[in-house]
């Protein structure tokens, strides 16, 4: 009997705040009724200034991600010059469109730096779109809430982690499938940092 494939279940979120993109995920991957791990990482790094959240099937999700990390690291030596997020987010969906008949699943945003905060949000066949905030995964109808209530433009970088967590927090109250604390990722020009926040001081 072949093991059933691990989907994560999930709740990600992402929001641009003055010159940054903030990411957070939970931390549950599940297979079916069976918590399958409580430590994934559903935030990858792609470069030194973009990154990707990842709902749906693990593996789809870690192959996309190596592909864009080597294609990122071929530009660069290629040209000189690093591609822009845009870019990245765009060769993903054009991957993505290009397995339509049998595609990926997964649901992804891809954040990050170039000349301005950037945040893209692309369904499994490959639907890509500019947002101020969005989010992805089972729990995303309810942190969808909690954005559209307190996300601003003006909030300061610390307030807008805060509402990362916050609808996260409020996804894994309401969704089986999310839990088991946050990690989040703040990308601003020239920084790259990870954060997490553990599962009991979310209580």
């Amino acid at each position: 009997m072949h093991p059933r494939p691990v989907a994560t279940g999930t709740t990600t979120v992402g929001l641009i705040v003055g010159d940054a993109v903030i990411l957070g995920a939970d931390k549950r991957a599940t297979a079916g009724y069976l918590i399958a791990s409580k430590r994934v990482r559903k935030i990858a790094k792609i470069t030194d200034y973009s990154a990707m959240t990842m709902a749906g099937l693990v593996a789809d999700a870690q192959a996309l991600v190596d592909f864009l990390r080597e294609e990122a690291r071929l530009y660069e030596l290629e040209t000189g010059s690093k591609m822009s997020v845009k870019s990245i987010a765009t060769l993903l969906s054009n991957i993505l469109f290009s397995y339509k008949f049998f595609p990926f699943l997964v649901q992804v945003l891809v954040g990050g730096y170039d000349d301005r905060p950037r945040l893209y949000a692309l369904d499994p066949y490959g639907g890509l779109t500019e947002e101020r905030f969005a989010s992805t995964g089972s729990g995303s109808p309810v942190a969808y809430g909690v954005l559209e209530e307190n996300y601003r433009e003006d909030l300061t970088l610390d307030e807008a982690v805060k509402v990362v967590v916050s609808a996260v927090r409020s996804a894994m109250m309401r969704d089986v499938a999310s839990g088991d604390g946050v990690d989040v990722v703040i990308i601003k020009k020239g920084s790259y940092e990870e954060r997490f926040i553990p599962f009991s001081s979310l209580l």
